[in-house]
């Protein structure tokens, strides 16, 4: 071979030769092969496909993990607080057909029988989980398996009147081997999904039982399965890529670096507790001798207590062995591991580690920043895939069972499924300066206070609400605040009221300058 391509070199033109290197130089470099990356192996595969080949060993791993890792445990709760937090609150948006102001008598009545609905022996099928620890998990089970299902049942269960409920199911309760008779010719199972020509799901195949229950294999081959119609399924999950059917585990891409740290602790960790307690191995040129021990199956049995030494007969020698100790470099690489895990999840080392001894302030506020980003994407998909198809099939079912009397729904059930979902916020990381900045937002006009308070996590009805009663009860008890901003300012001193306008204490002197003529004397003596 060498002489055949000594022989081709010799007859190749210089011309073939530039060629060849302009044609290289033309390569992106990640793409060029050398020395380096030739045991870069990397397959031409659909996302259905890399699902396939990778999924069963990557949910184990992942349940594995967050059942005897600390970190892959806080990383799965912390993400889920960050989502979802104690739950999502509905606010019915029906507005009157004059006038177009919101309808307070209809919108209290769907707000009210959605917060009854929701209690744990109507809501969900098991009567186990009320409505806000049900999407929890449903979140929680996205997080660790990738993708989860919520199976709609059309049936009242507790003290519900309206024949809706709901089970939630791990994603390994969809057979993705099933390949059963189809709806249609033309449909095709792909991972236990039913899909018509277009991609859209027709049905989906659950196992009747978890395939990891041990009485799994007492059931009948026939009947192991049950067929749901999509319409009755909200498969809950964020694709990652264009056609893809199946979620991923978000802590994929993390996998083997919490693995290799596991390893890597404990390995640390036993050799600290043998470098502190064992002080020495007592040799001696007479052979085997039961000295101070015991002799149990040949073997003998010796204790060792840290900070000791046995006493040495004649002719023995001692050999410490030499272990090596936690140096400098464990908590750098700990650290390093724990960045890469936090930056495939999508959020920082800080919340994973629960270790803020390396950052400012500056570096924090931004990395949290950066997290709430993600988290109000993932929130957003979750507003369109989850709650609001869920609340779309109770609201019929409410109608239909007589629950709710809503005029028109038949015609214009769109007006009433107008509802706003409020997420959980997030506190503040300066209070004095975001405060202050969110104040000049609103009197510029650039924020309203329903946007400020949804940004926290409240409604804002609910708070104006308690707002009133609370300044109705301090006028009513004769009590001024400093914060009320009808009463005083902002340096806690009295301001002046027009005419018609309550002052318990009836002690406001007349103002001067310009102010004078903007006012006038009350029959109380106010001004």
């Amino acid at each position: 071979m060498g002489l055949i391509n000594a022989w081709r070199g010799l007859i190749s033109s210089n011309d073939d030769v530039n060629k060849r290197r302009n044609r290289l130089k033309r390569m992106y470099s990640g793409a060029k092969f050398d020395r380096t990356n030739m045991s870069w192996v990397t397959p031409l595969s659909s996302p259905d496909q890399s699902y396939k080949n990778s999924i069963n060993t990557l949910r184990k791993r992942v349940h594995d993990l967050v059942r005897n890792n600390n970190y892959a445990s806080q990383a799965i709760r912390y993400a889920t607080n960050q989502i979802v937090g104690q739950g999502v609150t509905m606010q019915a948006q029906i507005k009157s057909q004059r006038g177009g102001t919101p309808n307070t008598r209809i919108n209290e009545s769907i707000e009210s029988e959605w917060s009854r609905w929701g209690r744990k022996d109507s809501c969900d099928i098991r009567g186990v989980l009320c409505f806000s620890e049900l999407e929890r998990l449903a979140v929680r089970s996205m997080i660790e398996s990738g993708e989860c299902f919520i199976v709609i049942h059309r049936k009242a269960y507790g003290r519900s009147k309206i024949p809706f409920s709901l089970e939630i199911l791990e994603a390994e309760q969809l057979d993705e081997d099933y390949k059963g008779t189809t709806k249609n010719n033309k449909n095709v199972w792909r991972l236990g999904i039913e899909l018509s020509p277009e991609g859209r799901a027709v049905s989906y195949a659950f196992l009747k039982k978890h395939p990891g229950d041990t009485n799994f294999a007492t059931i009948p081959e026939e009947d192991r399965h049950i067929i749901v119609a999509a319409k009755d399924v909200v498969h809950l999950f964020l694709p990652l890529r264009p056609g893809q059917h199946r979620g991923i585990p978000f802590l994929a891409s993390g996998i083997n670096h919490l693995h290799q740290l596991d390893g890597y602790i404990e390995a640390t960790v036993v050799g600290q507790r043998a470098s502190s307690a064992l002080m020495g191995f007592i040799t001696s040129p007479e052979g085997e001798l039961d000295v101070g021990g015991e002799v149990f199956d040949y073997e003998r049995v010796s204790g060792f207590e840290p900070g000791t030494f046995k006493y040495l007969a004649p002719g023995e020698s001692i050999s410490v062995p030499d272990l090596d100790k936690a140096n400098g470099e464990f908590e750098p690489f700990v650290r390093s591991m724990l960045r890469s895990m936090a930056s495939g999840l999508g959020c920082s080392f800080e919340a994973i580690s629960s270790d803020y001894s390396q950052s400012n302030y500056s570096s924090s506020r931004l990395a949290m920043l950066q997290d709430r980003d993600h988290w109000r994407t993932i929130q957003k998909m979750l507003k369109e895939t989850f709650y609001q198809p869920i609340f779309e099939y109770w609201l019929e079912m409410a109608v239909l069972s007589g629950t709710l009397s809503l005029p028109t729904y038949s015609t214009t059930p769109e007006v009433y499924e107008k509802v706003r979902w409020v997420c959980r916020g997030y506190s503040y990381v300066d209070p004095q300066k975001e405060i202050a900045a969110q104040k000049e937002a609103v009197r510029c006009g650039f924020k309203t206070l329903t946007d400020v308070v949804s940004e926290s996590g409240g409604d804002i009805e609910e708070l104006l609400i308690a707002r009133k009663t609370e300044l109705a009860k301090l006028d009513e008890m004769n009590i001024i605040t400093d914060s009320d901003p009808s009463a005083t300012n902002k340096s806690g001193g009295s301001q002046f009221k027009p005419v018609n306008t309550i002052d318990p204490f009836g002690d406001t002197e007349k103002p001067t300058g310009d102010d004078g003529d903007n006012v006038a004397e009350g029959s109380d003596g106010n001004y």
